[in-house]
């Protein structure tokens, strides 16, 4: 989210990193209804100085005895009352028309990242280890865990509809093991603390990550109506007058029941990062670094026709987020050191990656400049997304009121980064994949094994 200030003094800076996205220059525009809004302040300063004005020249006018001119002076302090009211009005609308373009803005990308329309502009930094070669056709994921009987598409199909997935057994166990060992590895040496955040969210943790308004239609909505007896007796208990006037009572006079609304959460980086929001931290204790390990959930609304077999894209899936708070000054810093921590997990594994830093035309929304990391999958002869790192700068903490104090200084917002650390069932994809042999069997990486009660393979239940 931008501020309205720093546009009109910046609008220049503000269309050129718009044009970096592929949009059109939007600061004119904003600035006009800026205008609407600046105008209707000035209208309503001027009407309530001269209300005030004209409310003590009625006094005068009454002691001095001028009957009439406290008549026409009453006149226009009720005119001017219904005109400030008319300017409240405006301003208000001004501000709501206002603050909903600015919310649909993407945030502007770092100068250091490269131009570009799409994933084909992206630019290799590196790759780490080398894809394995088998003397073998290697299988891809869903073949093997069909074979093996611990991964069913069908009865999930039957169970929740496309795009889900039941594993059993060993391979169960083994995304657990996954998670776990993510979880060891960043709470225990990468200075991560764990958390288990909810995954139903208000419209306000949505709105304050970014998911909400833009991506409404990639989200899962969660919706509860009470009975009107439930509705009524939570709310009175609740003391809450106001909620019963507006939202139990509607049109007509007559009762409906209370809708209560939640979001299933598409990360974790959702109630991880609004875990600061409306906060004023102090900067002694930052930077904050929060990891957790959820089920996910994405509608996948713009990817018909990807990815359609097996567990690449799913509606639910299990990933580790990391997030951190830091200030303006070491976001950059933290940004690499993030996304050597994501590494890491690939690294114990032994998988083969590779990592890019994203064009700005296939950034995410609220990110400043984000590295993907790449896992190599054998099955499929190509690298795959596993992890985004993303440092946002403060689009996101602007949109949650996340600040931070110095000293006796003046609040400023923090800075916000997000990453995958990574996600389990694509590690999980990776490491059958990867560790696959020519019987259909999967070694166990030794990383894992501790986890798998020391198996070292997993072969047919």
């Amino acid at each position: 989210m931008y501020d309205i200030k720093w546009i009109r003094e910046n609008a220049g800076i503000f269309d050129r990193g718009l044009g970096r996205r592929g949009l059109a220059p939007l600061a004119k525009e904003l600035l006009t209804l800026d205008d609407r809004r600046r105008g209707a302040i000035a209208k309503a300063q001027a009407a309530q100085e001269r209300r005030n004005t004209a409310s003590k020249e009625i006094g005068a006018a009454m002691k001095a005895g001028d009957a009439s001119m406290a008549k026409a002076l009453k006149l226009e302090v009720s005119e001017l009352k219904d005109s400030l009211a008319e300017f409240e009005a405006e301003e208000r609308e001004a501000i709501v028309a206002l603050d909903e373009k600015l919310a649909q803005i993407p945030n502007t990308p770092l100068d250091e990242v490269p131009d570009g329309r799409d994933e084909n502009n992206n630019v290799e930094e590196r790759r780490v280890g080398e894809p394995p070669r088998f003397a073998f056709t290697p299988k891809e994921h869903f073949e093997l865990g069909e074979a093996l009987e611990l991964m069913d598409f069908e009865t999930a199909a039957k169970i929740s509809g496309a795009r889900f997935v039941v594993l059993k057994g060993a391979l169960a166990r083994l995304e657990r093991a996954l998670a776990q060992f993510m979880l060891d590895l960043h709470t225990g040496e990468h200075g991560y603390t764990e958390v288990n955040p909810p995954i139903l969210v208000r419209d306000e943790g949505m709105f304050g990550t970014a998911q909400l308004p833009k991506f409404r239609e990639d989200q899962f909505l969660v919706t509860r109506n009470e009975g009107i007896a439930d509705a009524v007796a939570r709310m009175v208990q609740d003391h809450s007058a106001n909620a019963l006037h507006s939202e139990a009572f509607i049109g007509l006079g007559r009762v409906v029941p209370l809708e209560e609304k939640y979001w299933l959460i598409p990360t974790a980086e959702v109630p991880l990062t609004n875990l600061v929001r409306e906060k004023i931290l102090d900067e002694k204790d930052l930077p904050l670094r929060f990891t957790a390990c959820t089920p996910c959930f994405r509608a996948e609304a713009g990817a018909a026709g990807k990815d359609t077999h097996g567990m690449i894209r799913q509606h639910q899936f299990t990933k580790v987020e990391l997030v951190s708070i830091t200030t303006p000054e070491t976001s950059l810093a933290e940004h690499e050191r993030m996304l050597g921590c994501a590494e890491e997990v690939l690294k114990r594994l032994k998988l083969p990656y590779r990592v890019v830093t994203l064009c700005t035309g296939d950034m995410g929304f609220a990110s400043q400049k984000t590295y993907d990391i790449e896992v190599w999958l054998p099955g499929q002869n190509r690298y795959c997304e596993i992890s985004s790192v993303s440092v946002c700068g403060e689009f996101q903490a602007r949109r949650m009121n996340a600040r931070f104090r110095a000293g006796e200084g003046k609040p400023r917002f923090v800075h916000t980064l997000n990453g995958s650390g990574v996600a389990v069932g694509r590690a999980l994809i990776a490491v059958v994949e990867n560790y696959q042999n020519a019987d259909g069997s999967i070694r166990v990486p030794e990383a894992l094994r501790a986890y798998m009660g020391g198996a070292e393979s997993i072969s047919q239940a």
